[in-house]
């Protein structure tokens, strides 16, 4: 895929599911492993589909990670941090102002 000049026409509009929103709700203000997520948000993300959700984030520029530090002592595989970016949060917010905007009640009709 070649890319294109950068321009109203050819860039791809942001989307936002609700699991990536609740991630960055949860990357608002801070720096997470992938399992922490899980575990913070109350049973809404899948310890099966939050790595897959994540790098799926990272590929739009919502999210960016690294690895920790390895430690010689640890067993396993260093583990991943994430946080927000600030497209990231941007998008977040404005997610959060369309979500507002929608659940607004119609003003009734005037005579």
């Amino acid at each position: 895929m070649t890319k294109c000049k950068i321009d109203k026409h050819c860039m791809k509009r942001a989307s936002l599911s609700a699991t990536e929103s609740v991630i960055l709700d949860l990357l608002q203000d801070s720096t997470r492993f992938g399992l922490e997520l899980v575990d913070a948000s109350d049973g809404r993300l899948k310890r099966g589909s939050v790595y897959v959700t994540l790098a799926r984030m990272e590929a739009k520029g919502f999210v960016e990670s690294w690895q920790e530090p390895r430690n010689p002592a640890a067993i396993g595989l260093p583990r991943r941090l994430y946080r927000a970016t600030p497209y990231g949060i941007e998008v977040s917010s404005a997610y959060r102002q369309l979500q507002a905007a929608l659940s607004l009640k119609p003003a009734p009709a005037q005579p």
